[in-house]
Order: C-alpha cells, then structure tokens, then sequence
C-alpha cells in the first residue's frame, strides 16, 4: 500500500503526533522531556515553526505547529532523528525510538474552530489519560503548552505561538484578564469533554469543512505523488541554505571561488557552518561539500571542538 503524500504549503497548520516504537516510552525522566523541548526549540529556529500548542505523554507526544516556509517534512526529519541521537546517547542505547511514520493531520487555519478544536484535544490529552484527579486544574500537569498559555509572554517560549488561538476563542488580548478567561473557558470545555467532538481527529487526515477538504485534494493531484512533493521541499530548503552562503561570503568580503582557496578549517568556514547547522536543516555532507571543508566527519569534529564559538 502506498504511503500518503505529506501535504506541504506555506502557512500550514498541522496536528502531528507520534509513538514509542513498540508503544514504549519516549521519555524516561523530566531531563528527557526537556530535551524533547529543548530540540523542538531548535527545530522551530532552524524552520521558522510556530507551535500552537503541545502536549508530552509518557509514550507519546502531540504537537500543533504552523509551517510558515513549507517545511514539516525536512523540520521532522530532523527534529525526530536529532531526539532520538540525544536519547539514546543519554540512555547508552541504539535503534529506533518511535514508531514508524509519524501521524500529521492538517488542520483547517481559517478561523472557524478547527484550531481551537485540535489545541483544545492536546490540552485535555492529561484529562483523558486519568494523569488528573477531577478536583486539580488543568495548570497541574506540568508538560504541555496550557501552562505556557497561563503565564505572561515574557515567559514564553519564542516560537509558542498564543494570538490565534486566543482569537479563536474570543479573546480580545494577551493580558491578565484574558489569561484568566482562558483558564476559566479551558475549564468550562473540560467539564462537557464529548468523545465524540474529536472523533475526526483520531480518524481522519484533515480538519475542517467541505471547501478546505476540496482545496486539499486539488493541491495532492497538482503534486502528482511523493517523489516529486519530497523534491520540491528539498528545493525549499537548500534555496535557504544558499541564501545564507550568499549572505555570509558578501559579509566576510569573500568570493564564491574563495571557498576553495582557504584552509578547510578557516575560522570563517567554520562559522558559516555553524549558522547553517543552526538555522537550516541541510546535512554535514551537504555543508561539507557546498563549503569544501572536506569530510561530514571532518566537519563534525570541527563544529564540536568550535561550539560555543562565533564569529
């Protein structure tokens, strides 16, 4: 059976949520799930993801993000396979961590509700696993985005994005008296939770009306398959990547053809790789060849001893 086609547009909004291979958990500890977070923060920099809400369970996570350059495929791949090099380097194990594909519904950005319904499952995600007793408040579990939602922007993460759902939920501002009415309507929601409010959720590859749902299977014909999708969102990123090379090398007074001349441990190169390990999701092979600094290896070894170190 073919696999879906990963439906990628700018300004797309999906629910994506994974497994534990074999259901086992994905997080072992608290250290665990920051560095869940911690990576995710990394991925929205590098991909200019904007997360709209997120919930870490002990076998599994959702998230609801944004992709405003087309990205969520390459954004995945790395973020999925970067979590799993840093778990089982910390648990001195080896293999895969999750299972399989990873589920990615899209969901309908329009304004009217679909949002609000996708953020408002992966908020109640504890309610419905009994993580919390009926009298505690949805701010008592510690792992998911509704806290964040709680607290002044200031004390957000950068890539939490809270304006549109706030909107969706008719709430005019971020401030003290909205937070509170959102507190107070998440309450209200978990109070009447309806299975079946979110049975296309778990069922289906879209939320959203008969017009988005057409729009959707019109863009899938237009694609005409996987492989011509995948190397479209290659092109994507590697337009970016090459930006940056650009950028870096007019900053520096350097040529194109200077890249070849110097040493392939030059301060500069070395730094020009760091930006682009940073903010782009192209591989040590591709940095190493497109900055001729020799080896993916060699380069590693670089950037590991150099961490930490800009210029």
């Amino acid at each position: 059976m073919a696999r879906q086609v990963r439906l990628e547009y700018k300004g797309a909004i999906y629910h994506v949520m994974n497994r534990g291979d074999r259901r086992e958990p994905i997080f072992k500890d608290d250290r665990d799930r920051e560095i869940f977070l911690e990576t995710l923060s990394q991925a929205a920099q590098k991909t200019g993801w904007q997360v709209h809400a997120y919930c870490l369970m002990n076998n599994h996570f959702h998230l609801v993000l944004e992709t405003p350059n087309a990205n969520l495929v390459a954004g995945m791949k790395w973020f999925l396979g970067t979590y799993t090099g840093r778990f089982n380097r910390r648990h001195k194990l080896f293999g895969h961590l999750f299972c399989g594909r990873y589920k990615s519904l899209i969901v309908d950005g329009s304004g009217n509700g679909y949002l609000r319904t996708v953020c408002d499952y992966v908020h109640l995600n504890p309610v419905r696993a009994k993580l919390l007793q009926p009298k505690q408040k949805l701010g008592r579990f510690r792992w998911s985005s509704y806290r964040d939602y709680l607290r002044p922007p200031g004390r957000r993460a950068a890539w939490l994005r809270t304006g549109r759902l706030l909107g969706e939920m008719g709430i005019p501002k971020d401030s003290t008296a909205g937070r509170r009415q959102f507190e107070r309507l998440m309450e209200e929601r978990r109070a009447m939770d309806d299975p079946e409010t979110f049975k296309g959720l778990r069922r289906g590859w879209f939320l959203g009306d008969k017009s988005f749902r057409k729009e959707l299977l019109e863009q899938m014909v237009l694609k005409r398959g996987a492989e011509h999708y995948g190397e479209e969102r290659r092109e994507t990123d590697e337009q970016k990547a090459e930006r940056i090379v650009t950028e870096e090398l007019k900053r520096r007074g350097w040529k194109e053809p200077e890249l070849g001349l110097h040493p392939k441990a030059h301060q500069v190169k070395i730094a020009l790789a760091q930006r682009l390990r940073k903010e782009t999701t192209m591989s040590l092979k591709w940095i190493a060849e497109r900055l001729q600094m020799g080896s993916w290896s060699y380069v590693s070894n670089l950037l590991a001893a150099n961490r930490g170190r800009r210029r």
